[in-house]
């Protein structure tokens, strides 16, 4: 299916989507704890659900209601080898490798789209170390042998989420255990935010001064009762983007500056590019709107890997010369998003060229509109809707249904905020 975007200036108010990213490390706890956790959600998405049929297939029960998730943990976990099918869900894959492997003797596990393609490597091989046997270092893979408790050690350059899984695993290991990121840890809030999460289920986990994650053994999990995850600031900012863009002022409800999302960072790249950018934080309101003329900026996006679909888009309307760098990690998400957001924007008439650790763009005064394959990939299809902003005709965006993945409810908040679309 396709989606039609006839040119309009966005305005108005949205409330940000839960965080999907907080929505997973919750619903792995509330799977771990020891008696329900009731999780309030605002959007559901098919990664979201993809972590949740991963949890019923562990032995949980759980109902979904139209605002709040109820996850009941497990009464008795199944016998034999368990399967997980974790969708496109790199998330879901590399959270529950660790705490299904201290969990079960035997597990397997598939995927989806590009994620058999995505690097599991780093995580199976700190798991070897600790007793457990993989058929393969990538998805599908079958593991044998429960992981055993340990001194982890795990390379921080291709993804947090290895770090974030061991330490969802720590709390139910026999013996203290620790793990050591070696290297530069590439989007380093997300860690804190798995550590902030697993405290707020009662298990405290301690960075020593060497940097390294800390826990003793036998440790529980305790529900407290009802979570609820943030506003995500990584779907806020196409929104953000677009009334930066020009037209009337977009307003997104629901985000917290406090927030370990490094997305949130977006507020000062927009204001980079001359955007006005307004923070209530009292109220958790961002509002952006044009000021006039944007210019260039160099975006570093060693910890914004997220934003850069978006920002891109900012930066083909933006004066000057705009240098996106350290954006190798974009060739492993649901495409190759280097070379799927140059192909975007190109196809919209902008001017951008890939490099070997990023992009450049020349900003023009307007884009001129086109056919837009959404490449299988959430972001790229959000991004071409906020392009179509900045069009002079229609745009039209192929196989649109992968915004799915994180924020199914994006077209209709688009309309909300005066956006033209129509499936066709």
């Amino acid at each position: 299916m396709d989606m039609r975007i006839s040119p309009s200036r966005l305005s108005g108010a949205v409330d940000a989507v839960s965080s999907k990213s907080f929505a997973h490390r919750l619903l792995i706890c509330a799977a771990l704890a020891q008696k329900e956790t009731r999780i309030r959600i605002h959007g559901m998405s098919d990664d979201v659900l993809s972590t949740i049929q991963c949890i019923k297939a562990m032995g949980c029960a759980v109902k979904i209601e139209r605002t709040e998730i109820l996850v009941s943990p497990a009464q008795e976990r199944p016998a034999g080898a368990v399967e997980l099918d974790c969708g496109q869900s790199a998330s879901t894959a590399r959270f529950l490798m660790p705490v299904a492997a201290r969990l079960f003797e035997k597990f397997s596990m598939t995927g989806q789209g590009r994620l058999p393609k995505r690097p599991m490597h780093p995580l199976c091989e700190a798991m070897e170390r600790a007793g457990c046997r993989f058929d393969n270092d990538h998805l599908p893979l079958t593991c044998e042998g429960k992981m055993a408790s340990g001194n982890f050690k795990i390379g921080g350059d291709v993804s947090s989420q290895f770090a974030s899984g061991l330490l969802l695993a720590l709390p139910l290991m026999d013996a203290g255990s620790s793990v050591e990121i070696v290297g530069h840890l590439e989007s380093a809030g997300y860690v804190n935010m798995t550590v902030e999460a697993i405290a707020l289920f009662g298990v405290a986990i301690e960075k020593n001064e060497d940097g390294a994650y800390r826990i003793t053994g036998n440790r529980r999990y305790d529900s407290p009762g009802l979570a609820v995850p943030e506003g995500d600031w990584s779907n806020a900012a196409f929104f953000l983007c677009s009334g930066a863009m020009g037209g009337g002022a977009v307003t997104v409800r629901g985000l917290s500056t406090g927030s370990e999302q490094r997305d949130k960072e977006v507020v000062d790249a927009l204001g980079r590019f001359g955007a006005k950018v307004e923070v209530d934080e009292a109220a958790g309101t961002v509002s952006a709107s044009s000021s006039g003329r944007l210019r260039a900026t160099e975006i570093d996006a060693t910890h914004v890997t997220d934003l850069i679909p978006a920002l891109a888009v900012v930066a083909s309307v933006a004066e000057g010369e705009t240098r996106i760098v350290n954006a190798q990690r974009l060739r492993f998400k649901e495409s190759d998003r280097i070379k799927s957001t140059c192909a975007m924007l190109s196809a919209l008439g902008a001017d951008a060229r890939a490099t070997s650790d990023g992009i450049v763009i020349r900003g023009k005064q307007r884009l001129r509109g086109g056919v837009v394959n959404g490449a299988g990939d959430h972001r790229i299809v959000m991004a071409a809707a906020t392009a179509a902003c900045a069009c002079e005709r229609q745009v039209l965006i192929e196989d649109f249904l992968s915004v799915n993945k994180s924020y199914p409810t994006f077209f209709g908040d688009f309309k909300t905020l005066k956006g033209i679309s129509d499936v066709v």
